[in-house]
C-alpha cells in the first residue's frame, strides 16, 4: 500500500543514501517503521524514523468519496483504472492495490472523487463493465483496504491469486478465517471481507476464534483468501483457508480445514450410506 517513494543516493545528497516511503494511510508507515528499523539490508542496518519534512505534501481526501473496484485483471493498472473513471467527474486520488511481496495486482483498488454524485455514477455506471479482460465489480468503499500480508521466519509462502484459486474446485465459495481469539463478530467479519465481493452468508464461533464466510463467486472467495490470510484482525494475525465445497456451514468440524503449509494431497476414501446406495466420496486434504 505505497503510494509514493523518493530515493537519493550518496553522490548528490550528502554523505548517507537515503529514500523517503510514502503510505496509503498512517496506519500502514507505523508498522513499517516498527518492523523495518534496525534491520539488515544489504548487510547494513537502516534507520527508519517519521519524516520530519516531506518531499511533497499528500491532499488529504479524508472527506472524499471513495469507490471500491473490484475484479480487476492482473495486467490492469492505476492509470488504466482512472482513465476508465476519469470521464464521471473529478478524481482526487485512484490506485490499484499491489502485494508487498511480488508487486503484483491484488485484483482490486480504489478510486476517489471530489464529489459525491459523480461517485455514485461511476459505481452505478461502471458495475459490471469490462476493464481488461473482466467485468469489474464497483460499491462503495466502505473501510481502508485490507492491510499487507505480514511474513513470518516460519511461515508458509505467499500463494498468488492464481495459486489460490486452483486449490479448490469453481463451486467453492466459503473461506475459512480463524485465529481471532478475542472480539469476534459477524459484523467485523463483514467489514473485513466485504471489499471481495457479494456476501451470501457468515458463520461465527467466538469461543473458538474462526469463522466462515461464503460468497457468490469462487473468484471474490480466492481473493479473500489471497488478501486477508497473514494480516492483523483486532491485533491478531489470521488465517484464511478454503473451507468445505457446502453451502451448510452449520457444523465447524466438518468445515474445518487443515494448515496449507504444504500442497502434498493425500486421498481419503469412504462409503456413505444413504437412500439404500452406496456411494464413494473423496476427500482432499492438505498435511503439514
Amino acid at each position: 500500500n505505497i503510494t509514493k517513494h523518493y530515493s537519493l543516493d550518496k553522490h548528490t545528497a550528502g554523505n548517507d543514501p537515503y529514500c523517503f516511503v510514502e503510505f496509503y494511510d498512517h496506519r500502514h508507515a507505523a508498522a513499517s517503521l516498527a518492523a523495518m528499523n534496525g534491520r539488515k539490508i544489504l548487510g547494513k542496518e537502516v534507520k527508519v524514523n517519521w519524516a520530519t519534512t516531506p518531499t511533497s505534501q499528500k491532499k488529504d481526501t479524508s472527506n472524499h468519496f471513495h469507490v471500491f473496484v473490484g475484479d480487476l485483471s492482473p495486467e490492469i493498472t492505476t492509470e488504466d483504472v482512472k482513465a476508465a473513471f476519469g470521464p464521471f467527474g473529478r478524481i482526487s486520488d485512484a490506485r490499484v492495490v499491489k502485494d508487498m511481496a511480488t508487486g503484483k495486482s491484488k485484483g482490486y483498488g480504489f478510486v476517489s472523487f471530489f464529489n459525491k454524485w459523480d461517485a455514485e455514477n461511476a459505481i452505478q455506471q461502471m458495475g459490471g463493465q469490462w476493464l481488461g479482460g473482466r467485468q469489474i465489480r464497483t460499491n462503495w468503499a466502505t473501510r481502508k483496504p485490507p492491510a499487507p500480508k505480514t511474513t513470518y521466519e516460519n511461515n508458509s509462502k505467499h500463494l498468488s491469486f492464481d495459486e489460490v484459486v486452483s486449490q479448490s474446485s469453481p463451486s467453492n465459495c466459503t473461506v475459512y478465517c480463524g485465529g481471532v481469539s478475542t472480539g469476534l463478530t459477524e459484523q467485523l467479519m463483514r467489514q473485513t471481507f466485504s471489499p471481495f465481493g457479494q456476501i451470501l452468508e457468515i458463520r461465527v464461533f467466538p469461543d473458538k476464534g474462526y469463522s466462515f464466510v461464503r460468497f457468490n463467486s469462487h473468484e471474490s472467495a480466492a481473493h479473500a483468501i489471497v488478501s486477508v490470510n497473514g494480516t492483523s484482525i483486532e491485533g491478531h494475525i489470521v488465517k484464511c483457508y478454503w473451507g468445505k465445497e457446502t453451502p451448510d456451514m452449520m457444523n465447524p468440524m466438518q468445515q474445518m480445514p487443515m494448515p496449507q503449509v504444504r500442497t502434498h494431497t493425500v486421498q481419503a476414501v469412504y462409503h456413505k450410506q444413504h437412500q439404500g446406495l452406496n456411494k464413494t466420496q473423496v476427500c482432499a486434504c492438505w498435511c503439514c
